[in-house]
């Protein structure tokens, strides 16, 4: 059964959906806005999709430890939690995926809880036994403790570079932009859209969420096979994160980025189709 949620101890936010509103159309609409949005948008949605998920939480390429900490920094900067918190939560979500210990999994507990109300709970205990191999970083530990703070501080930097537009639409309107977005990889992406592989879970590729989330919403895809930094696995996927990191492994930021087996990719196919695909 869902634990409810802890509505008091979540005032924040809901403060920030309505500061984001009102925000908004206290500055109105322009093209600085627009630039501010899309910018903050973009900047945050690679950052989740690259670091928590992608590197943190399922270690698909690999980088240096400077560059893992500004992964986990901008991606903190989309108050998603801390960086620890959040890959070691989606490493529970793989290991138990719409079974009853699966958090927020719409088969167990219904669509909004998948969304975002289990994020509403009391208890947000960083479980740090599924996450070890990061956890050893002191840095790393040192943002997972503050992740309140970074989001705030990130909110007066854009403030003093662009002011109140910058603010409002390139931190507050893009944060929950970029939460709506990304909860719904657990909650549509698990209802809605196609099933090329047989998994014992109820992810489902879905190309609207793909485009929306960098590539996340090969969510069917993802599930089959979690080792792959490429989520979109054919030619006509598109997964953008996959192609900024395809772009930093040339430039030697990251490396060891993973694709698909052919035989992964194909394994669905008749055996005649497999082959061709293969040539």
């Amino acid at each position: 059964m869902a634990v409810r949620p802890a509505w008091r101890d979540n005032t924040p936010f809901w403060a920030v959906h309505v500061v984001a509103l009102v925000g908004a159309i206290w500055v109105g609409w322009s093209w600085a806005a627009f630039a501010w949005l899309l910018g903050g948008y973009a900047v945050r949605m690679f950052a989740i999709t690259a670091g928590y998920h992608r590197y943190f939480a399922h270690r698909t390429f690999k980088t240096g430890r400077v560059f893992q900490f500004i992964l986990a920094l901008l991606a903190m900067s989309s108050a998603q939690q801390g960086v620890l918190w959040w890959a070691a939560h989606h490493r529970g979500h793989h290991k138990w995926s719409d079974q009853p210990e699966d958090v927020h999994s719409p088969r167990q507990h219904g669509f909004w809880w998948s969304h975002c109300f289990w994020l509403l709970r009391a208890n947000r205990e960083t479980h740090t036994d599924r996450i070890k191999d990061f956890a050893k970083y002191p840095e790393l530990r040192w943002l997972d403790r503050h992740d309140l703070f970074i989001a705030t501080a990130f909110g007066f930097l854009i403030y003093f570079i662009g002011g109140s537009t910058a603010l409002f639409w390139g931190h507050f309107v893009a944060i929950v932009l970029a939460w709506h977005v990304t909860f719904c990889i657990n909650s549509l992406a698990h209802v809605w859209g196609s099933r090329r592989y047989a998994t014992t879970d109820d992810s489902r590729n879905n190309p609207v969420l793909a485009v929306l989330t960098f590539g996340e919403g090969w969510h069917n895809n993802h599930h089959h096979y979690q080792r792959s930094a490429r989520q979109g696995f054919y030619w006509w996927e598109i997964d953008i994160t996959f192609y900024v990191l395809k772009i930093l492994e040339k430039l030697r930021i990251v490396s060891d980025v993973q694709g698909v087996p052919d035989h992964v990719r194909d394994g669905h196919l008749a055996p005649e189709r497999a082959r061709v695909s293969a040539t």
